[in-house]
């Protein structure tokens, strides 16, 4: 029979992120989109879900409302994100719906939730059809994604950048051994350069084109080697209410994120300062690891490099190392099965 029961078993791994949700399906990101949701104020019904939904973030009228479902890397709003779980399996392999398989899912989770937030994401996935929920933390699963050996006696520091948390371990022996989460990262950064459009320009501009600013001219450092070229921004004038054009510089943007990064810096700091001596002397030999989208802020590793004096290496492809972690746990469920709890 237990052929049988794994022709029907659909096994799936999910990045539940604040920013982007990623699902890994045998062994392939079969989706990564946003995790927005975007439903009739009505009806409650689901219009769109993911890139369709982006798209109608702060251009929707009064009978559509978008909302994300995750603030601060847990879920806000129970009843979006399950629609959205839900929404984003049924994308895996669309078409193809004639039987419901049993799903097992391995969903990882910020390494300072509350068990009523892990309730929350446990019971979110069993309505959107899981039969088995194990949930794995984040910088556990951003450490196997590196290719980190996660269960031998060396001490190694993620950090791991999200939309709504940054997350910093001292991982060894397969368990973290300590850890801080804070409550400042990719968001965060966002909300910092509207208000300085705001307040150094005097132009509003909305959430999404704050992201492209931080895409396009985001920087850590005022004084980059490569510097990317200046940026045209659009918004409203708050001073005439009219749509007008400003050009903005990288330099420009990093003083607007210096005090948001700087309390990342200390928190790496304080994580830094609550290591045991042993984890310490290897941490010293291996630097420090950073993945999630924040990595990719320009200098920021050079940043963190200056500050604590270690060696800090950049994951490839650092937007999915979190995923990719997540579905090698997936795989080889019964070596990972102590990381994770059902």
């Amino acid at each position: 029979m237990g052929w049988f029961n794994s022709f029907f078993t659909q096994e799936i791994a999910i990045d539940l992120g604040t920013a982007n949700t990623l699902i890994i399906h045998n062994d392939k990101v079969v989706v990564d989109e946003p995790s927005i949701v975007a439903k009739d104020r009505t009806s409650g019904k689901v219009i769109a879900i993911g890139r369709q939904a982006q798209q109608m973030h702060g251009k929707t009228h009064e009978n559509i409302k978008t909302v994300r479902p995750l603030k601060d890397g847990v879920i806000a709003d129970f009843q979006a994100a399950e629609d959205m779980i839900k929404g984003m399996i049924r994308m895996i392999n669309p078409g193809r719906q004639l039987f419901t398989p049993n799903i097992r899912m391995v969903i990882c989770i910020p390494s300072g939730i509350t068990e009523v937030e892990k309730r929350a994401v446990k019971d979110s996935a069993e309505h959107a059809g899981a039969k088995e929920v194990y949930l794995i933390h984040e910088p556990m699963a951003a450490a196997i994604g590196i290719g980190i050996d996660v269960e031998e006696p060396m001490g190694n520091m993620i950090i791991d950048i999200g939309g709504g948390t940054s997350e910093i371990a001292v991982i060894a022996l397969g368990g973290i051994v300590c850890d801080k989460n804070i409550r400042v990262a990719g968001d965060e950064f966002t909300d910092d350069i509207e208000e300085y459009m705001r307040r150094q320009h005097n132009i509003l501009v909305g959430e999404r084109t704050a992201e492209q600013i931080k895409i396009e001219v985001g920087s850590a450092l005022v004084e980059l080697d490569e510097p990317p070229p200046d940026y045209a921004v659009r918004g409203r004038d708050l001073m005439t209410g009219i749509p007008k054009e400003i050009t903005v510089t990288y330099s420009e943007i990093a003083q607007a994120l210096d005090k948001s990064i700087s309390k990342i810096e200390e928190a790496i700091l304080s994580a830094l300062e609550s290591t045991p001596p042993e984890l310490s002397a290897d941490i010293y030999r291996t630097g420090i690891y950073l993945a999630g989208g924040g990595a990719l802020l320009r200098g920021l590793d050079k940043r963190i490099s200056i500050k604590t004096k270690l060696p800090v290496h950049v994951s490839e492809d650092p937007l999915r190392a979190v995923a990719r972690g997540t579905g090698i746990a997936l795989r080889n469920i019964d070596r990972f099965q102590f990381l994770m709890r059902e």
